[in-house]
């Protein structure tokens, strides 16, 4: 016999009061019934599904027809409603000090985010501790630490190098602060200063794999994912932007299908319809936005390389993972809806933005909707795969178990 069960109307507040404000946590297991489910693993979305969460973790999931509520689970009714997992962000650049580090955590929470990955501009006296530490209602944090680049004026945030033994001992400070991932920049930042040299960047390599780092690049030229390809680096936090991808770019990279590739497309240029952003911010805020938010044809040629190039290595079966740049919380659903532009389809967006985006961001347990997982999902209105855009329709968002208070931070 259930002890309990809530039925969860269509209409956003009311969804959200069941959801957040009745439950902010569960002590107890809770079996969710009624949703199309889209795991994150690029499966078929299963109808009608049920998934049960307990101590913060997906305990079953499965359709009605295979799964057995245990007698006493609560339950929550989604049917109508879609839910998916959680978004992991694997290229940021968060806040610093610790107060607004956590505040970008929450924010990104609000929209959905399980975990962002802050890449590069982490130096002493940056919270890294809170990489260690888990923040009710926000969102997981990674870090690279400082990056590492040649001389930069202008650029002081990071360790310059200007040697293979500059680049090891650059390397050597890092895993000794603890990071997740190492960062390089390789690019001459359009002919300004010195890119670095091949040799550097296998110095950089194999210390950062001595320390089980992995290394991720942003790159800006073909020649320059060649020459990397060929150092033996482990992602790209950028898709190559000055032309369109060759044969042989394709075939590096499927001899080296461990790679992933995070492709960070750049604004395509057109207006877009930011009424969904109504309510989650100070209008004051919104109203800036806006004032940006105009066809900018200019910008329309760097997409379209950009979108090219993603669509020719997805189909070639690279890895594809997910991640925004700069500081943006809300930023994944744009860049989700430009993927989609690109030519992925939904299903790979979403795998993309959680699944493998996890991979990339080496958050084991998380990423994917399945027994033993975090229970970071999102419960949505409408689904995303008829209209990647209705992944902003979002009625609750779930992090280990709990409901995020998303009533307390709209429009803050």
């Amino acid at each position: 016999m259930r002890m309990k069960t809530y039925t969860c109307p269509m209409s956003l507040m009311v969804l959200s009061m069941a959801l957040g404000c009745a439950l902010p946590a569960y002590a107890q297991p809770v079996a969710f019934e009624g949703a199309t489910l889209i795991t994150g693993d690029g499966a078929p979305p299963i109808e009608g599904s049920v998934f049960v969460v307990e101590g913060g973790r997906f305990t079953i999931v499965g359709s009605a027809a295979s799964v057995t509520i245990p007698a006493g689970t609560e339950t929550v009714d989604l049917t109508g409603m879609s839910v998916m997992p959680a978004i992991i962000d694997a290229h940021v650049h968060t806040s610093t000090a610790r107060d607004a580090l956590i505040t970008d955590l929450r924010e990104r929470a609000y929209y959905g985010v399980a975990a962002a990955v802050s890449l590069g501009a982490d130096g002493p006296g940056a919270a890294i501790e809170v990489r260690d530490e888990v923040v009710p209602g926000a969102a997981l944090y990674r870090t690279a630490g400082w990056g590492i680049t040649a001389p930069e004026p202008g650029r002081n945030q990071v360790h310059w190098v200007t040697s293979a033994e500059e680049g090891r001992a650059a390397v050597r400070a890092e895993a000794g602060r603890g990071v997740d991932v190492i960062k390089i920049w390789v690019d001459d930042r359009n002919g300004q200063y010195e890119k670095l040299s091949p040799e550097i960047c296998r110095a950089v390599i194999d210390e950062a794999h001595a320390h089980d780092l992995r290394v991720t690049a942003h790159i800006f030229a073909l020649e320059e994912a060649k020459m990397l390809l060929n150092a033996g680096v482990d992602m790209f936090a950028h898709g190559v932007r000055d032309r369109d991808v060759d044969a042989e770019l394709v075939e590096m990279m499927r001899e080296r299908p461990e790679v992933i590739l995070v492709p960070n497309l750049p604004g395509r240029g057109v207006a877009t319809d930011l009424s969904w952003l109504e309510g989650s911010m100070p209008d004051a805020d919104l109203d800036a936005i806006r004032a940006q938010n105009r066809d900018r044809p200019e910008l329309r040629d760097a997409f379209g390389i950009q979108a090219r190039n993603l669509e020719r290595l997805w189909r070639a079966g690279v890895r594809i993972a997910f991640g925004t740049d700069g500081n943006t919380p809300w930023g994944p659903h744009v860049e989700m809806e430009d993927m989609v532009a690109a030519g992925m389809p939904p299903a790979d967006v979403i795998a993309a933005a959680t699944r493998t985006a996890a991979e990339a961001a080496g958050l084991e347990g998380m990423g994917t909707i399945a027994s033993g997982n975090s229970a970071d999902f999102i419960v949505l209105e409408a689904s995303p795969l008829e209209d990647i855009t209705n992944t902003r329709r979002i009625a609750a968002v779930y992090l280990r178990g709990e409901a995020v208070d998303r009533s307390g931070m709209a429009g803050d």
